[in-house]
């Protein structure tokens, strides 16, 4: 297998010992063990615990950050940075980047993110081998609530209990 680049989206809200901290954590380490690259936005929150888990882990980590934003940099733990002048060009490095995306708990970024890379799929405007993964039952309510209209849609989806069960999932279908 050539060596894959995970996607990881969510909250930068959440902080070390927040429960969402470490799921992020754990799903960059278990992403990096079974090697695999990751790329995130670079910044703080989950993109901070899943750099961090991954390099420490030994994976290579790309941050993708944003001029817009107006922050100072990305996390100590990114070993390569993609700098985009806006959200549009930021979101699209981080989906033609990646091999696979996994999605976390978030609020209206990462709900902006996982409703981009979701249309993309469905519209097949992404590769049908890419998988998206949510982890968890954060996003549950909202993946009933749209395929109560459009019952199609949630086929683009896996949803996994645990960052093991998705690393599992990759490492048996991500070819």
């Amino acid at each position: 297998m050539d060596k894959k680049t995970v996607a990881i989206f969510g909250t930068s809200r959440v902080k070390p010992g927040d429960e969402v901290f470490q799921l992020a954590y754990e799903t960059g380490r278990f992403l990096a063990e079974a090697g695999f690259d990751i790329i995130n936005g670079g910044y703080g929150g989950i993109m901070l615990a899943s750099a961090r888990a991954a390099s420490l882990a030994g994976g290579k980590v790309t941050g993708v950050t944003c001029d817009v934003l107006g922050r100072n940099g990305p996390n100590e733990f990114i070993t390569e940075v993609i700098n985009t002048s806006c959200l549009d060009e930021r979101l699209d490095a981080l989906l033609e980047n990646a091999d696979a995306y996994i999605v976390l708990p978030g609020s209206t970024g990462t709900l902006l993110e996982l409703a981009k890379i979701w249309e993309f799929k469905n519209k097949h405007f992404l590769q049908a081998d890419k998988p998206i993964i949510l982890i968890g039952g954060f996003w549950k309510p909202l993946i009933e609530i749209i395929a109560a209209d459009d019952a199609d849609s949630a086929e683009s989806l896996t949803i996994v209990e645990t960052p093991d069960e998705a690393v599992d999932y990759l490492v048996k279908n991500l070819k």
